[in-house]
């Protein structure tokens, strides 16, 4: 075997498996019935072999002869403080529950997700399929080494002919060997690998004996050949049996057992007792070898003779049988072990149809398709033959499993979830940090090609899953790592520390049937501006008179919803006598701490006809895929058809008012959208909204129903108005919109005046916008004594015939600024050219509701004469100051 370079060695002395992690589990094949092995014969003997493999047999003398003692214990004590590290972690998780199918794939996927878990998990599969690979070319190497036509050695017997072919035929021959034990079952596997314990127990054995029994003696070496071929004299390695001299020249200088949990009888106490039994174990014999050699054999011998071994062996013959027995049982370990993790990762079907066959059990429970289709992918990697390209692959794809068992370690300890209690309690937050930051290190330090290109095919096939889906009932860390934080920060957001500079909407949006109210759920989504978004819903009834809960089973429906609109909301319902009262719950318990919402969003009361924007959203009119885990059913089947017209409704005029009225109280900002399933559909998009039409934004910062001119529109919900549509026009879809504000002036105001303040004013928001004045006409009230200071004319009382035509005037005013004709559509008969801009969107000022009840119904009919054929309107009142020119 070629030499390899020494960060790769420290680690590969371990052997080609490393530590041993579950593969299967107690869900795997055959269920209870499966598990049959003890703590010895499933896990330490398989760990045992897979730590030693043909590396104890012929590396040992090269690490000692090329690094020296002292450096060879550096090494070894790496290699096995990573190692330990990374068995506390599996100590802890698999004492933390039932191990199931896949062992490290099942604890990875399981706690990171099946994104990460499948990655990684294929990942770990690949490891195992080219370790087998390796072992059998290891194996392969060793034969020909003593009875290739080739040998080279001393004692080589040269009778097995040789060849790239030849070394292909005895791999494949090899490979049928031990795929058919595996394919047989874990049970004949475990028999085979107890009787290959023995065999290198017997030859490790004889080796230390030898140590101490043979004397002191020259070995031959194999020759070099000269310069032009010509033969060297020949070449004697020494012997010296223990010697102080020798010792002073040569200072200077883990996976397979829990492969086996869903064969294991109790997998929570085998698994952590047999690992740690075997670390310990292989951790002494290595120990014990390093000091044996250094001890013993001079520097040339153990750098020149690989298999010295053998010559200082009592019975060379016993060393050749541990050589081959411990290869053969760790591509044995390999393939089942592949095929356990290929049989876990198709029956969770996050690869589809690729690894479909692999779900194939027999009757006994034993997955002889996924060793099949292992098998076959062995014999592809024996078609390459490169070991030492594949032997540093391998370990850094074992290094990756490593890291993130050592990840969910760290995140479930970091989650601090109650149900995390494991009862194995050697570990902390400290060693798994450690652990992950140590197999990443070793990874780069071991191949830094090899590493990137692992992370990055990791990334690829996260991705991969992530667009497919997977399965959402295993239960993520990630979701209790972001309710550990988000409480954390939670508690740090103080309300005493809010100030206006920052201040953000944080929006209330009350929906009865989200069938019709799809675009004003968008709209509300895009004036959000980064802050709290909850949809509200208020189910009638009274929960005295139920037998449970009707509420609860609503929630799945309305976050189905939430993701098919793609609105960054959260959901809250509640159960009320009357949608006011429920209102007023929600208003005051929803959010949580400095995340409270502080403006109401309702639709507007009027009579026009509920539309089904189900039936012509596109993201609504395509069926859910049902047929996966996780997926969400069709939402047609979740809401009720909208209201027939003329069908009694959940809410009078009189309570939609008083409910404006409540959140005005309550100190909440208020507003009222109309007609916005009229919105230009690429208004609403997330993209850019680029458009051929160019669009207005207007607002009207002042009461139109109460006319007045000079500094109106400087106060608190003028400035709140301009602010809202200010934080529309950040939205990408709306960027190409044009923002006009219009300044009302009496007839006898001088313009220019009123004009210039309100750009002085807009100049220190920073808020670009195109300021038009209108002046009122005669029908807009022009002359009319001001109204109460806290009222308009709903609320001063004045007749309702001349409050109505006021209304009347008002609407007239703004539909001949934004283009639209008595129709209510762009460019009629008032609104001049279809062809150029028109209005999008137009913001109003809503006035408070008069103080008086019994004339909520009246307040209500002059909203909707104001605002009738104004195309999308939302009427705002703002209550609390939102706008800072400090900086």
């Amino acid at each position: 075997m070629a030499s390899e370079s020494s960060p790769l060695l420290a680690y590969r002395l371990l052997g080609e498996e490393g530590v041993a992690l579950p593969a299967n589990g107690a869900g795997g094949p055959g269920g209870a019935s499966a598990r049959k092995l003890s703590t010895f014969l499933g896990v330490v003997v398989p760990t045992v072999l897979s730590m030693f493999s043909i590396v104890v047999f012929l590396r040992i003398g090269f690490v000692v002869g090329h690094a020296g003692l002292l450096q060879a214990l550096a090494m070894l004590l790496v290699a096995y403080f990573i190692l330990a590290l990374t068995v506390l972690s599996v100590c802890a998780i698999a004492t933390n529950g039932a191990v199931q199918g896949g062992g490290a794939y099942f604890m990875i996927s399981r706690t990171l997700g099946p994104e990460v878990g499948g990655s990684i998990g294929l990942m770990f599969y690949l490891a195992n399929v080219c370790g087998c690979a390796v072992s059998l070319l290891g194996l392969v190497e060793s034969v020909l080494d003593v009875f290739g036509a080739d040998a080279t050695g001393p004692s080589g017997l040269r009778v097995l002919p040789q060849g790239y072919g030849w070394n292909l035929l005895y791999g494949s021959l090899l490979l049928g060997l031990v795929g058919g034990v595996c394919t047989l079952g874990a049970g004949l596997y475990a028999r085979a690998s107890f009787l290959t314990f023995l065999l290198v127990s017997g030859s490790l054995a004889s080796v230390l004996i030898s140590f101490v029994a043979v004397g002191p003696r020259d070995i031959r070496l194999t020759p070099r050949p000269g310069p032009n071929g010509s033969s060297l004299p020949p070449r004697f390695g020494h012997f010296t049996g223990f010697n102080s001299s020798t010792l002073k020249d040569n200072l200077g200088g883990i996976m397979a057992g829990a492969n086996m949990s869903g064969e294991l009888k109790d997998p929570s106490r085998a698994i952590p007792l047999g690992t740690i039994v075997a670390v310990a174990y292989t951790f002494f014999v290595y120990v014990l070898l390093f000091f044996l050699s250094s001890f013993t054999c001079d520097r040339t011998l153990l750098q020149e003779d690989y298999g010295f071994f053998r010559a200082i062996s009592l019975w060379p013959p016993l060393v050749l049988i541990g050589i081959y027995a411990t290869a053969l049982s760790a591509s044995m370990s390999s393939l089942i072990g592949a095929s356990r993790i290929l049989h876990a990762l198709a029956r969770d079907d996050l690869f589809g149809v690729i690894l479909a066959p692999a779900k194939v059990v027999s009757r006994g429970g034993n997955p002889w398709a996924a060793v099949l289709y292992s098998w076959g992918l062995v014999q592809l990697v024996l078609l390459a033959g490169k070991l030492n390209t594949l032997a540093a692959v391998v370990t850094v794809f074992y290094l990756v499993a490593y890291a993130a068992v050592d990840l969910s370690c760290l995140s479930l300890e970091w989650a601090s979830a109650p149900n995390f209690r494991p009862t194995f309690s050697l570990f902390s937050w400290h060693t798994c940090l450690l652990g992950v930051a140590s197999c990443l290190l070793m990874m780069f330090l071991i191949s830094p090609g090899a590493a990137g290109g692992s992370l990055l095919l990791m990334g690829l096939l996260a991705a991969l899953l992530t667009a497919r889906g997977g399965p959402s009932s295993w239960g993520y860390v990630s979701q209790a790592l972001l309710f550990h934080q988000v409480r954390k920060y939670l508690l740090r957001l103080d309300v005493r520390k809010d100030h206006v500079k920052f201040w953000r909407p944080q929006l209330l949006l009350l929906v009865g049937n989200p069938r019709g109210a799809l675009p004003l759920l968008r709209l509300a989504n895009q004036l959000k501006k980064g802050g709290l978004y909850v949809l509200g819903h208020v189910t009638l009834g009274d929960l005295d008179s139920l037998p449970s809960d009707p509420v609860q089973p609503q929630y799945g429906a309305w976050l189905s919803l939430v993701d098919r609109a793609q609105v960054k909301a959260f959901v809250d319902l509640t159960l009320s006598p009357s949608v006011r009262q429920g209102a007023q719950h929600l208003l005051r318990i929803s959010g949580l701490g400095g995340m409270k919402p502080n403006t109401l969003v309702l639709g507007f009361y009027d009579d026009a006809p509920p539309q089904d924007h189900f039936l012509t959203d596109p993201a609504f009119s395509e069926p859910a895929d049902s047929t996966r885990e996780g997926s969400s059913p069709a939402l047609s089947t979740l809401f009720p058809p909208p209201r027939a017209p003329g069908s009694p409704r959940a809410l009078n005029p009189q309570d939609y008012v008083a409910t404006v009225a409540d959140a005005l109280k309550m100190n909440k900002n208020v507003v009222l959208a109309r007609a916005s399933g009229a919105l230009p559909p690429e208004r609403l998009s997330r993209g850019s909204g680029g458009t051929s039409q160019l669009h207005h934004v207007d607002v009207w910062p002042l009461n139109l129903l109460r006319p007045r001119g000079g500094p109106g529109y400087v106060d608190v919900c003028g400035l709140f108005l301009l602010q809202m549509a200010t934080i529309l026009g950040m939205v990408p879809a709306w960027h190409s919109a044009r923002l006009r504000i219009f300044l009302c002036l009496g007839p006898r105001e001088a313009p220019g005046a009123a004009e210039g303040r309100l750009r002085a004013l807009l100049s220190q928001l920073r808020i670009r916008a195109e300021v038009q004045e209108v002046v009122w006409g005669e029908g807009a009230g022009a002359g009319e004594p001001e109204a109460e200071e806290e009222g308009d004319f709903v609320n001063s009382g004045r007749g309702d015939a001349e409050a109505e035509a006021l209304a009347r005037s008002a609407n007239a005013l703004v539909r001949a600024q934004q283009g639209r004709g008595t129709g209510g559509g762009p460019g009629g008969p008032e609104g001049g050219d279809a062809e150029g801009p028109i209005t999008a969107l137009t913001f109003l000022y809503l006035p408070r509701p008069p103080a008086d009840p019994a004339r909520y119904p009246r307040y209500l009919a002059l909203l909707e004469t104001l605002t009738r054929d104004l195309g999308p309107t939302l009427l705002v009142h703002g209550v609390t100051p939102v706008t800072c020119t400090d900086l």
